[in-house]
């Protein structure tokens, strides 16, 4: 009897097993042989080379370069980065790293103090903005010709741990001791948040990172003490980030349940993100700003935004990345971001730029866009039908193919005239000269104006300024232009206005002054803040 039970219960096992089999596609199987061999074949090739090779060879190198170049077969965002790669990459997006809490500059060749992080130990111990730091534990880097790469080094670390500075103050003899004990000094993903006037509300975000919505509740907090009624959002030059930030960006516009975005992929099933009760600003006149560099998680707030005709899109054609790429480490502690799934808005939109003529071609998008005269008028961009969505409240119609399409278009600056002042800007010239006008005149300036009201109000940025930043151009070799500096003398001017509120005052009213003649800015307070036409766009297309 009990032999009878083994063997039926054998037979048993036997059947499951060959249903097993059977269930398992071939083609999977044979994709793992597929794997299994090349992974053998590449192994034997690096052994050989290691034992038989002519010269000596960097075995770590070469499997790099090989898994470089594998990726680069894929798509443009399926990348491989080193362990230090990985580390420096992840700090902009956990939202801080570990230091004393300064921003800084290397300014003739000495290490100046531009503003001390607020809370920060080098707040607590009392660095001050305009300090000179000359040694960094007990070794002199004054003059030694130390790069951005060097402080970083040298000042930051693990937190608890401790660095001796001695700092050259203006107007304090000798050399000023201080020791400070590292902390976590927080990355802050929101760079401006204030009131453009008594209704509108202004928010601008360079990325989207762990604190992203942390740092969107507390600033939408204030502006609601206020009496925000109208918000303009700024994702331009924002290239992405965490896609969990994103969708709890878009909740907070969104109502419970709405479709923010949807992934899917050949390995990957399709996946759902819904916006919850959350938010901060479900009601109220929306406006996001988006340029060519607005990229992946910037493209999906601005998609759910659109799709869902919550509110108006601003700008250009968006950057174009639908890829969804996930991390996986590799055994030395590199790491391979490998994408796994497209992703889709609201209505179906992929909205990932074409990529199958390469990588090469595929990072030559934005001189097309120049050349084609899609950066001038909107009319020079064609979208196929079949790349045609409706929006799913109004109806609206809506492209994918390639980036969010504004429902409003704001071309790019086309004077010609403007190379003479970025090449002030690209060789330092402007921010030296902030730099060297701040050193010397801080304390005067503060005493005249006490607080940024005042200073906004008042101050004015001289001639004999714009005249010096000239000179210091013409003395490194970029020639004086008249008819360019007539041109662009009062961008010069605001620009310089600007980087001095953000040096003397805050990061907030750096944009105050410099966002005053912003077209797109502009735009969106026109639109913004006339209700009928608010609505009347919500409910029909305009490109």
């Amino acid at each position: 009897m009990k032999n009878i039970l083994i063997e039926k219960y054998r037979n048993m096992f036997v059947v499951i097993l060959l249903s097993a089999l059977i269930l398992v596609p071939s083609t999977y199987l044979s994709a793992q042989e597929k794997v299994a061999q090349n992974q053998q074949k590449f192994g034997r090739l690096l052994r050989l080379v290691e034992s038989f090779y002519v010269d000596s060879a960097d075995i770590d190198k070469l499997t790099e370069k090989a898994i470089v170049h594998l990726l680069s077969e894929l798509d443009p965002h399926s990348v491989y980065m080193s362990k230090d790669e990985v580390d420096k990459m992840n700090e902009p997006l956990v939202g801080n790293f570990e230091g004393i809490g300064i921003s800084f500059n290397i300014f003739k060749d000495t290490l100046l103090v531009t503003s001390i992080i607020s809370g920060g130990p080098s707040e607590k111990v009392g660095l001050l903005a305009g300090d000179r730091i000359v040694e960094v534990d007990n070794k002199n880097i004054a003059g030694t010709g130390i790069k951005n790469s060097d402080v970083f080094d040298l000042l930051r670390g693990n937190k608890g741990t401790t660095v001796i500075l001695k700092v050259l103050r203006k107007n304090a003899p000798g050399l000023l001791d201080f020791t400070i004990v590292r902390d976590k000094i927080p990355i802050n993903s929101l760079e401006a948040s204030y009131m453009i006037n008594e209704n509108t509300g202004f928010i601008r975000l360079s990325r989207f990172s762990a604190t992203t919505t942390e740092e969107f509740v507390a600033a939408m907090k204030d502006l609601k003490k206020q009496k925000i009624q109208n918000l303009i959002l700024d994702l331009r030059g924002n290239g992405g980030g965490y896609l969990k930030s994103a969708i709890e960006i878009s909740e907070q516009f969104l109502k419970n349940n709405d479709l923010v975005v949807y992934t899917s992929g050949l390995n990957e099933p399709k996946r759902e993100y819904r916006a919850s009760v959350n938010g901060e600003f479900k009601n109220g006149n929306l406006v996001v700003l988006v340029d060519e560099s607005s990229a992946s998680a910037s493209e999906i707030v601005a998609g759910a935004v659109q799709d869902w005709d919550r509110g108006i899109i601003i700008g250009r054609r968006s950057f174009g990345k639908g890829l969804v790429q996930k991390p996986y480490y590799l055994t030395d502690g590199s790491m391979v971001r490998l994408t796994t799934a497209h992703y889709y808005t609201p209505s179906g939109r992929g909205i990932q730029k074409p990529y199958n003529e390469g990588v090469a071609e595929y990072k030559e998008d934005y001189q097309k866009r120049l050349s084609h005269g899609e950066m001038f008028n909107a009319d020079s961009i064609v979208f196929a039908d079949s790349l045609k969505f409706k929006t799913l409240v109004n109806g609206r119609d809506v492209y994918g193919g390639g980036g969010i399409m504004p429902d409003i278009f704001i071309p790019v600056d086309t004077s010609l005239h403007y190379p003479y002042m970025n090449r002030l800007r690209r060789n330092n010239i402007v921010n030296n000269f902030i730099l060297d006008y701040v050193d010397k005149n801080r304390e005067q300036i503060k005493s005249k104006f006490p607080d940024f009201k005042n200073f906004d109000a008042k101050f004015e940025v001289s001639e004999e300024m714009i005249a010096e930043i000239v000179e210091n151009g013409a003395k490194e070799g970029i020639e004086k232009n008249d008819e360019s500096l007539a041109f662009v003398k009062s961008d010069l001017k605001r620009e310089v206005k600007a980087l001095l509120a953000r040096d003397l005052y805050s990061r907030n009213d750096f944009y105050k002054v410099y966002y005053k003649d912003d077209k797109a800015i502009i735009e969106a307070l026109k639109v913004i803040e006339n209700q009928k036409g608010y609505n009347k766009l919500l409910v029909s297309t305009h490109h």
